[in-house]
Order: C-alpha cells, then sequence, then structure tokens
C-alpha cells in the first residue's frame, strides 16, 4: 500500500549522484561537464562564456565537428527510469537515457548539425523552441514533415544567428508530459556584462502519478509531483557559489502550469527570456519571477548574504511530493497535539526528515533535519565561505565518499 499524501517511498539510498550520467550508446554523444561551450573560467578568459551547469543532468559533446566548423550532436528518443526522489522510480521517456535530456551548448553563429534517432514506440518529432531558422527544420509533425517512424533516424542542420537560454522538445503534446524537453544553450560570441562567475540552468517540471502507477498520466491535469531537471526535493542537488560571486539562473517550464519561483535572501535582476537578453534599461528586479509554460527566464544576483538560501516554486501545491486526495482520518504523527484530531482542518502538513537518504558532498554542513522542509519543486543555493566551498568540491573531486583530499 501506498503511504498517505506527501510522504516518500523508498529505502535508504546512500549519497544520490551529483549528476545524472546519461547511458552511454551509439549514437548517443558522449557526456561532458562542459558539452559544447566556449572554455573559459572566472579569471581565464573574461571575453569567453562561462559553461553551463545543469545540476542532476549531464551535457553533450559534439561527436565531431567538420572540417568546415559544423557541430554534430547525435540524440535518441527512448524510454528512461528517473528516481524523482530515492525509492520512487518512474518510467517516462527521454533521450540519451536521461530526462531531461542532455544539455546541448553552442555558441552564436555556430553550424550544427543534430541527428535525431527515434527508439520510441511510436511516431516523433524534435523542435527547436525559439530558433530561428528554415521552416523545413522546424520539426513539427505533418506541417514541416513525416514523423519519424520507431527506428528512423532525421538530420537537423541550421546556422545559429541568436543567443540566450533555448530548448528542445518533441512536438507531440503528450510526449512532452512524459518528460522529453532539454536545455540548448546558445552563447553570446563574447560574454555579457557584467560578467558571472557562475551559470546554472534549471528544467521545472510536473507529472500525475496515479495510485500503484509508475508511469505519468499525460491526460491528468491534477498533479502530484514536481520537480527541477527531473527530481523532486529533497533529492535535488544544491547549487554551490562562493560568497561575493554573481551567479546567473537560467530557468525554463516544460508543463501545464506557470510557476512563480521565489529565491530567498537575495535580490536578483530578471536579464533574459526565451527570446533572449533584455536590454539592460529593461531588467527588472524582484525575488520572486513567474516562469510562464514554455516560457524561460534568466535572472543574476550578487551572492552577499551568506547561508542556505530556497529556491522554488512558491504555489503551495507544488511545495510537495506525492499529493492524494484524502479518503477518511489519518493516523496521528510525531509533533501533533494530543487534540489534533479535534481540531478543524487537521491535518494539513507534516514534517519528515530523511537526510539521510539523500546525502551527497553538496548538502554537507546543512543542518540536521534540513530534508524535513524540502517537497516537490525545491532546490537550494549554498551560498558559502571560499574554505567551505573548497572542501566540497575536494570531496566531490574525491568521488564523494566522505575523503576530502
Amino acid at each position: 500500500m501506498r503511504p498517505n499524501r506527501r510522504q516518500f517511498f523508498g529505502a535508504a539510498l546512500a549519497g544520490v549522484g551529483a549528476a545524472a550520467a546519461a547511458a552511454e550508446r551509439p549514437p548517443a554523444g558522449t557526456a561532458l561537464a562542459t558539452g559544447g561551450a566556449p572554455a573559459g573560467r572566472p579569471g581565464e578568459d573574461s571575453a569567453a562564456p562561462l559553461p553551463v551547469v545543469t545540476p542532476d543532468l549531464p551535457s553533450l559533446a559534439p561527436r565531431r565537428i567538420d572540417a568546415d566548423g559544423v557541430k554534430e550532436f547525435h540524440l535518441v528518443a527512448e524510454p528512461v527510469q528517473r528516481d524523482f526522489v530515492p525509492g520512487r522510480t518512474i518510467d517516462c521517456w527521454g533521450f540519451n537515457g536521461t530526462m531531461p535530456g542532455p544539455t546541448i551548448e553552442v555558441t552564436e553563429g555556430d553550424r550544427v548539425r543534430l541527428v535525431v534517432e527515434n527508439r520510441l514506440p511510436e511516431g516523433f518529432s524534435m523542435h527547436w523552441h525559439g530558433f530561428e531558422i528554415p521552416i523545413a527544420m522546424d520539426g513539427v509533425p505533418g506541417v514541416t514533415q513525416d514523423p519519424l517512424a520507431p527506428g528512423e533516424t532525421f538530420t537537423y542542420e541550421f546556422t545559429l544567428h541568436q543567443h540566450g537560454t533555448f530548448f528542445y522538445h518533441s512536438h507531440m503534446a503528450m510526449q512532452e508530459m512524459m518528460g522529453m524537453v532539454g536545455l540548448f544553450i546558445m552563447h553570446p560570441r563574447e560574454a555579457h556584462a557584467p560578467r558571472v562567475d557562475r551559470d546554472f540552468g534549471l528544467i521545472f517540471q510536473e507529472w500525475a502519478l496515479r495510485p500503484n502507477s509508475d508511469v505519468p498520466n499525460t491526460m491528468e491535469m491534477d498533479f502530484n509531483w514536481f520537480t527541477i531537471n527531473g527530481r523532486a526535493a529533497p533529492a535535488t542537488t544544491p547549487l554551490l557559489v562562493k560568497r561575493g560571486e554573481r551567479i546567473r539562473l537560467r530557468m525554463i517550464n516544460m508543463g501545464m502550469d506557470h510557476h512563480p519561483i521565489h529565491l530567498h535572501g537575495h535580490t536578483f535582476e530578471t536579464v533574459g527570456t526565451e527570446a533572449g537578453r533584455i536590454p539592460r534599461a529593461a531588467w527588472q528586479p524582484g525575488n520572486t519571477v513567474l516562469v510562464g509554460v514554455a516560457q524561460a527566464r534568466d535572472v543574476e544576483f550578487e551572492a552577499t548574504n551568506p547561508g542556505d538560501w530556497m529556491l522554488h516554486c512558491h504555489l503551495p501545491h507544488h511545495m510537495m511530493n506525492q499529493m492524494a486526495a484524502m479518503v477518511g482520518p489519518m493516523q496521528m504523527r510525531h509533533g501533533t497535539s494530543d487534540d489534533a484530531p479535534s481540531i478543524p482542518g487537521f491535518p494539513q502538513d507534516m514534517f519528515m526528515a530523511m537526510d539521510a537518504m539523500v546525502e551527497k558532498p553538496e548538502t554537507r554542513g546543512l543542518r540536521p533535519t534540513w530534508t524535513g522542509g524540502m517537497r516537490g519543486m525545491m532546490t537550494i543555493v549554498r551560498v558559502l565561505e571560499e574554505d567551505a566551498y573548497d572542501a566540497i568540491q575536494a570531496e566531490i573531486a574525491a568521488g564523494g565518499n566522505g575523503e576530502v583530499a
């Protein structure tokens, strides 16, 4: 029997990996941390944009770069499994063994070749969301091309003149709700000013998972799971930054609901949309930004306030996991008063810590029981002093086994 709402499944998991590695299979590309982006780190090349970090997701390097400079990427549409939280494995659809698909990074002006293979049991077509490309490459089944039958491959090729936060996805509506989306970052030829020190990419999705089913119900509009990069809090990997750094968050929404994304402890400016960079005079300060369906929003801020700050959708139902309609009295739980059943409205919320189940280097130093306040479409931006940041990075480099090099 499945637990009641907001409760997790699962047995303890020793250390959730910091990134979800895509399965290596031909013709899928090799997942690399830097993808196809230009090189550059703080203090190295002030003109080169930084590679984007997508927590819990891999990046996809070009399979090859032709003599004429064409960057070739291979994407495989296929069924995959994804652990939203430890013990809750979902049968969904994605690309190259992961859901969402791997992040692609290119540079404004690049010519790209995208070889897309369909390993789904039905027809499929890939759309390049927001790209200004020839109509034959737009990927709308029936309108611009025939759907790819199972086993077929189609090659998309075009030159990119835009820059900003874009994404790719199936243009079959219910396949989108099975998870078929991935980030496609077009870097400008030169980094925007002011230059950022960290650049993160986040994909927001929602899911309807009915009792006794591990397959999303794509016809349902009553969602009960909410994920960032394919993980539900507290399994989302925190974003690590050093105090004083300038941070960019690239956020896209691939679902049915709009998401007011709120950052604790800092004021940011909205600097970009799914159409690219906003002129600086129009940047808008805030601590909450509405990321609408099929939209992207880029925000930037100075990480001057040390601490472990939540980043989350502020819709109350999106801050929960495994919701279900109440069908009768709930059993008494630790942390409730003796007269709780007699109080109108009880029960509402519960607090259940599961720190050990999602422990990883990125969670080192978080307050004990931190997971009790983390559910659904949530993650944490950890603004760390340099020594704490370096210690965690050393542990990650050592394999995340708790032995700091």
